[in-house]
């Protein structure tokens, strides 16, 4: 069995895969002074859970991560753990098949590289993956996989956060949908606010991206999404045409089998 981790800003994501089935996923918060000690625990903790694992146990490791620090202790718990257990961590290096047209590559954060690899074997290009977590992350992918570029803009609920800290007389609100567009209270209003807000930034932000990844027919572009929040806008922004929420556990599956034996 492979375990995949996805070490993101605010929360880390692991999925356990029995080939190319998921059988098992897990969302915890990302702690930057967590130690690999401490982190061991946790996996120890989470994987003893599951029935499958005491019979067959783990056969690989595959790690992506957007904060240093948690990466360092990721690979010192590794080492010290399961050190006669494969793993791959995805960095500069490490063969993906996606070739990065950026002007410098290696500033390209390895999950978006993965959630290309992803949405591309799986849905064909030309594709636009949008990722909605600490950032909200739109990622084109050109009709051969090639990752083109892509666009970054403030996350759902750094949004929430920012208006609540900012704003006198607003507070803090919970994510979700209000009755209609036109809030009858100030939570609703945020609310409002924030989810069409959002819903009309991506359809904004795609259409512009597909128009140029595909300027004869913007229409065969295949919009996916991702990430811990995309529920919220899914039924909102009209240019999704598929959800996958574990677009990068797959795409990291996929990177392990390509690098695993090399």
């Amino acid at each position: 069995m492979l375990l995949t981790i996805d070490v993101g800003n605010s929360h880390t994501v692991l999925g356990l895969f029995d080939g190319d089935e998921i059988v098992e996923h897990w969302r915890i918060s990302t702690e930057a002074r967590r130690t690999a000690d401490e982190l061991a625990v946790t996996l120890a903790g989470l994987l003893g859970q599951h029935p499958l694992i005491g019979a067959e146990g783990v056969d690989g490791i595959a790690i992506c991560s957007t904060v240093p620090s948690v990466l360092h202790e990721m690979r010192d718990m590794v080492r010290r753990y399961y050190g006669d257990i494969p793993t791959v961590v995805v960095e500069p290096g490490v063969k993906t098949g996606v070739p990065v047209l950026m002007d410098n590559p290696k500033e390209v954060g390895t999950d978006r590289i993965i959630n290309a690899l992803a949405a591309v074997k799986l849905y064909g290009g030309p594709c636009v993956v949008v990722d909605f977590g600490t950032a909200t992350t739109f990622d084109a992918v050109s009709t051969k996989g090639e990752y083109v570029g892509g666009a970054i803009a403030p996350g759902i609920e750094i949004s929430v956060d920012a208006l609540g800290a900012r704003g006198a007389q607003l507070r803090k609100i919970e994510l979700m949908r209000p009755r209609s567009v036109i809030g009858k209270s100030t939570v609703e209003a945020m609310q409002a606010g924030i989810l069409y807000g959002f819903a009309g930034q991506v359809d904004g932000v795609v259409k512009r991206m597909a128009a140029e990844l595909s300027p004869d027919d913007p229409d065969a572009v295949t919009v996916v999404a991702t990430g811990g929040l995309a529920t919220l806008v899914l039924g909102e922004a009209s240019v999704i045409d598929v959800h996958e929420p574990w677009l990068t556990l797959i795409g990291l599956r996929m990177v392990y089998e390509r690098n695993a034996a090399v």
